[in-house]
């Protein structure tokens, strides 16, 4: 039975996890502003000490188990930055943690876990497939799963998000920000429209592999083949049993915006050059939209989150220097 998330969710789920995660801060982004026509905030996610948001939804989620739980310990499927999320929050719980991922989860994202302690298991081709261990994993070994999107404290975790936007803007009359699974921008949304309902919600994904939006149109969850991108972080499936951010998206979504690899690789060059801030591709898609030009008509104060840091320096250092728009002839 699905159980829909609301604004107390969020505000409780502030509460549990206020020793733990920072709050993050709010640039005015000038160059964004001037190209908009509206004043541009940036949420930089990318101070977290994961480096990504997925530390609130983890953290609110492990924050939830009870000691039977915890010495079973959990279990998670992870593009990587959940992955890391959990395992610290783990880590603080005193509890064992193990983190499915697929082969296409950047090398840098794996060693990142293993530093703080979680045991991972790397199989398959795509999130599905890791999805695969680690319900064999609850079901074998009796672990706790901990959805990376899919869960009701994972959701209202993002959502602290959308609470510290309102308390540093007073209001939000646009929010961009990526949509994988839907838990960053369902959660974020549920606060902001609770506040504003007018507030439009944008949804941004890069157009290989875009599972969400691939539902919203078909009017189901659907399967979508996981390709590689610089937006890495955006990849999987949500679940062909998805319970809950499925229609959280159909109900706060406002519009979908699909960003191509260069454009991706453009907004993670511009955040470098104007903002002097290093985000990786699953985090540049709202700016890779903005510059776009395919989210017209922004006025007041547009919020757009930048969501991680977590990206593969060589890699990363390629866009920077524009070798990689050379490799791929754009």
């Amino acid at each position: 039975m699905t159980r829909t998330v609301d604004l107390g969710d969020v505000f409780r789920a502030r509460r549990a996890i206020s020793p733990w995660v920072r709050r993050t801060p709010l640039v005015r982004s000038e160059s964004l502003s001037r190209l908009a026509g509206a004043q541009v905030h940036l949420k930089l996610e990318t101070a977290h000490e994961t480096g990504a948001f997925k530390i609130r939804g983890a953290t609110n989620r492990l924050s939830a188990l009870d000691a039977d739980e915890r010495a079973r310990g959990v279990v998670t499927v992870s593009t990587g930055n959940h992955g890391r999320a959990v395992a610290l929050a783990a880590r603080r719980a005193g509890t064992r943690a193990v983190v499915c991922l697929s082969e296409l989860v950047p090398a840098n994202k794996r060693a990142a876990i293993e530093r703080l302690g979680a045991e991972l298991r790397v199989l398959g081709r795509s999130q599905d497939e890791a999805e695969v261990e680690a319900e064999r994993l609850t079901r074998d070994e009796g672990l706790v799963p901990v959805h990376p999107f899919d869960d009701p404290h994972v959701i209202a975790g993002q959502g602290t998000i959308g609470l510290e936007l309102l308390e540093d803007l007073g209001s939000v009359d646009t929010l961009i920000a990526g949509l994988s699974g839907g838990g960053l921008l369902g959660g974020t949304a549920i606060a902001l429209k609770a506040a504003n309902p007018a507030a439009r919600v944008i949804g941004v994904s890069m157009e290989r592999g875009p599972a969400m939006i691939e539902s919203v149109r078909a009017g189901r969850p659907v399967a979508v083949a996981e390709e590689q991108s610089l937006a890495d972080s955006l990849g999987g499936g949500i679940g062909l049993g998805n319970r809950h951010t499925f229609e959280l998206v159909r109900r706060v979504v406002d519009d979908y915006v699909l960003v191509s690899e260069r454009e991706i690789a453009a907004g993670m060059a511009h955040l470098f050059r104007h903002e002097r801030l290093v985000a990786e591709g699953g985090a540049s898609v709202g700016v890779a939209a903005m510059l776009a030009g395919r989210v017209p008509g922004l006025h007041g104060n547009v919020a757009c989150i930048v969501s991680g840091n977590n990206v593969d320096m060589d890699a990363y250092l390629r866009v920077i220097n524009g070798s990689w728009f050379e490799e791929n002839g754009a």
